[in-house]
């Protein structure tokens, strides 16, 4: 049974784990040096050293995963562009297989986490699934016939910019009106700012969770008011699962897929985002009445996704 390494470079972290058909084995983790590409290469092949060390010689890593927020070209080689990060057309499967010397499968991280929950997790008996992952944006992946859909140029499944509302909110893409500026964990955070810093009487919890400090307020902070209960909280991530469902929906119409998987970091809110996608998915399906509703399900892997999916890719690819 090979043992690969998962990476998953973010804009703040960069995450390894060693991973054996879809068991995390060794983890480690770096902060990462955003502005210095040879600083990112550097820091992940200290970590694949250091995994390697734990895991001894008895359990050889034989490739590397990589997936990374940002456009990867149709060849696997390069990182066209990282929104967060210094990379534009960068060589990083090269400089990461001469850095390490070892086979390396550079995949976006959407993508990776898609495949990690299609092999392992939520979408394991599935034929044909979608994930979108709600976090700071909206990321997308999509899995037909076995096989992850990467579009003619590799950048497929970019769902979170989808137009939504035509001349809404601006997105970081610079277009307006783009799905993840309505269903992110972005958007949480700046409805429920708006809805502190406007005074209104009814956000008192979240006044209290962030020391009446709009400017302090996060998403998680959000989630956490709500579960416990607090009406006006809970009908934020309520806005939130009303957008996933209904950008669900448009992509149910052109895709079919057996299974939609909902996960990133507004989905540990649980029945309070999923509840209301799942409403919204129904009301505004093409065909409703007529036609089988698709499964709607949280994802289960968490932040391991990214990790276990581009390690089986490696896999899959030595």
């Amino acid at each position: 049974m090979r043992t690969c390494v998962g990476v998953d470079i973010g804009g703040t972290k960069i995450a390894a784990s060693a991973v054996q058909d879809g068991t995390i084995l060794e983890q480690a983790l770096r902060e990462t040096p955003a502005q210095a590409p040879d600083d990112i290469v550097t820091a992940v092949a200290d970590l694949l050293r250091e995994l390697a060390e734990r895991l001894g010689p008895d359990r050889p890593v034989e490739a590397v995963g990589v997936a990374c927020a940002g456009f990867i070209d149709r060849t696997g080689d390069l990182v066209v562009f990282a929104p967060n990060l210094a990379w534009r057309d960068e060589p990083l499967r090269e400089r990461l297989e001469q850095a390490t010397g070892l086979p390396v499968v550079l995949e976006n991280d959407a993508n990776a986490a898609a495949w990690g929950e299609f092999r392992f997790g939520a979408a394991r008996d599935a034929e044909e699934m979608v994930l979108i992952t709600l976090g700071t944006g909206v990321g997308g992946g999509i899995v037909v016939d076995g096989e992850l859909v990467r579009g003619t140029h590799g950048m497929a499944a970019e769902v979170g910019h989808m137009r939504m509302v035509p001349d809404g909110h601006r997105c970081g893409c610079g277009n307006k009106g783009c799905w993840e500026v309505y269903a992110s964990g972005s958007a949480l955070v700046r409805e429920a700012r708006d809805l502190l810093a406007g005074g209104s009487p009814h956000a008192g919890a979240l006044s209290d969770a962030c020391g009446g400090d709009p400017g302090a307020l996060t998403g998680v902070m959000v989630t956490q008011v709500a579960q416990d209960g607090d009406p006006a909280a809970q009908e934020l991530l309520e806005d939130v699962g009303r957008w996933a469902g209904e950008g669900l929906a448009s992509l149910a119409a052109i895709l079919d897929p057996g299974l939609l998987v909902i996960g990133g970091g507004v989905s540990a809110a649980g029945d309070l985002v999923l509840q209301p996608a799942r409403r919204a998915f129904a009301r505004h399906l093409t065909g409703r009445g007529h036609r089988d509703i698709t499964p709607v399900v949280l994802a289960e892997l968490g932040n391991e996704a990214g990790m276990i999916g581009a390690a089986d890719l490696a896999s899959r690819r030595v």
